[in-house]
Parts: structure tokens; sequence; C-alpha cells
């Protein structure tokens, strides 16, 4: 298939790329400036040059496509509408890229028992509102002629295959350990987000864009893990002995900004991918968070 993907230098897109093409598959991927589009070459990727804002360019793309996984963007309706509206009638594939945050519940660090499936109701923060709303717009594009499908990533880790191999949690609580000589957590770091190793998530698309149902929401989630509990074993693994410390609210926010410390490093999110597991025989295999800060990936990235 030839496969249309926004985020092609990014690290979902790059390592969904880099599956797609393993599996036989072509890719054109959208890239911002001529730099990339020979960047992204190199790895085999067919650059299109454009925006997200470029109605016509993701339109152009997305008919000339079989499929088209958007992976640049969780937030963005206009380029979604865009890709959805050149896909209307086809019957193709469109799957969005979503996340997990938006069951984020900016808890400060403390616990929750609140875990959700993909069948449970959402009932988002007011800064999470929109992007449960797009999830919903593209799902509902099923009535409108397109196989189109949400697939919503935990926390990501592990070394993607594509041109930026570095997640974005784990390499920034990484960072700030390194600064201050041990593992950091905000507030008690009792707080717990699902993950998924990379490598599992995008097995996790192939599957989907196989054999997904129009109108399918998947969480994709093997595990989870406490804020502390990361941050025991990111101090560990540089050599700091588990020394950990938290953060304040304040003090996070102003190591991670407000954004990261309210809605991912300071929330929770725990989900099960009941769907993904029962419904595509989804089988994640890779070593878990723990085991794989404990290896050293996702470290030596961060230096």
């Amino acid at each position: 298939m030839r496969i249309f993907l926004t985020g092609a230098s990014g690290y979902i897109g790059g390592a969904v790329a880099a599956a797609l093409l393993a599996a036989g598959h072509r890719v054109a991927g959208l890239v911002r400036s001529e730099e990339r589009a020979g960047q992204v070459r190199a790895f085999g990727i067919e650059p299109v040059l454009g925006t997200l804002s470029d109605a016509a360019v993701l339109a152009q793309a997305a008919r000339a496509a079989d499929a088209v996984i958007h992976a640049a963007n969780a937030d963005d309706r206009g380029s979604a509408e865009a890709l959805l509206a050149a896909l209307e009638g086809s019957g193709k594939t469109f799957i969005q890229t979503s996340g997990s945050g938006i069951v984020a519940d900016a808890a400060g660090g403390a616990a929750t028992t609140a875990v959700y499936e993909d069948d449970t109701p959402v009932h988002p923060l007011p800064a999470r509102a929109a992007r449960v709303a797009l999830n919903a717009t593209v799902t509902g594009a099923a009535a409108r002629g397109v196989r189109a499908i949400v697939i919503a990533p935990t926390m990501i880790y592990g070394r993607g295959a594509g041109l930026n191999p570095n997640s974005i949690q784990v390499p920034r609580m990484v960072a700030a350990a390194r600064k201050y000589g041990a593992g950091r957590y905000v507030g008690a770091g009792e707080n717990v987000w699902s993950n998924v190793h990379v490598e599992d998530l995008t097995d996790l698309y192939l599957k989907a864009l196989a054999a997904a149902p129009a109108g399918a929401f998947y969480y994709a989630e093997n595990g989870e893990s406490s804020m502390r509990e990361i941050a025991v074993a990111i101090s560990r693994r540089l050599g700091f002995d588990g020394r950990t410390a938290p953060m304040t609210l304040a003090e996070a926010v102003a190591e991670y900004g407000e954004p990261m410390t309210l809605y991912s490093l300071g929330s929770n999110s725990r989900v099960r991918a009941v769907r993904a597991r029962r419904e595509l025989g989804w089988a994640p295999r890779r070593p878990s968070l723990l085991d794989e800060i404990a290896r050293g990936s996702g470290v030596g990235e961060a230096a």
C-alpha cells in the first residue's frame, strides 16, 4: 500500500514509517523544509513538502494514497478535517494519533483509582476537551465513508527507528535528574501513567491498518508505573543510588513548563488496551518501562 503519513520526521511518525517500510509498504511523509525532505528520504520516505496548515497539499496527498496516518499533532483539528474531507466516500483508512492525556487529571502527584478502558466515557479537563471532541469527529467520519480509526498511546518509551529516536517524558525526567543529581517527581510522585514501548506501538498501527473496523478507538498500553518509580529507576541507572527528591508544582512548572507538569508528569493517566488485544490480537512483547530504563534505553539520549 501507499501510505501518506504526517509527522514523518517525529518520534511516533518516524517509528511508524520505519515499521510500514519494513512491512513492504510505500510511505510518503509530510515535511516542512527541503532539509527535512533530504533527511526523511534517507530513511526511504518520499517527502511531501508542506505544513499542517496547507489543506490543499494534505488533500492531494491523501487522495493519492491508499491510507493516511496522522501522527503530527493530536490537537490540530484543521489538518484532520482537511484529510477526512479528502477521503470522504472513498472507504480509505485514516488513523488519527491521539493520546491518553485525554484522561489526565492534574492531580499534582497524587494517586488515583480511576482506570479507563477503550469504551469508558471520558470527561476531560478543559485543556483536553478539544482533543476528545476531535477524536469523536474522527471516529464519526465512519458514517461518511472513511475507515476512520483513533489510536491513543500512553507514555511512550524506547528508542525509535526514525529520524527522531527520542521520546518526550522519560528524557525530560533524565535531564532533570542529571541536573539535580537525583531523580525528581512532582508532589508525592504517586501519580501513575500507563506506558507502551514504541515498537509495540508501531505493531498496533500495522494491525489497525490491516484489520481495524471503521470508527474504532484503541488505547495503547502495556503496563503502568508511578512517577516516583520512574524517578528511582532513572536515579539508579545514572549512578545516583536511587536518590530521589520531590518537586513542588511551582518548581516543576519552572523545569518542565505548565502543560507537561499539569497534564503529564504531575497527572494520572491509567488506561487498559482491552480492545486492541481482543479485536486485533495485539500482543506487546518488548521490555517494560522500568526494565528499559535499567538497561539504558531512553537514558543516554538525554545527555
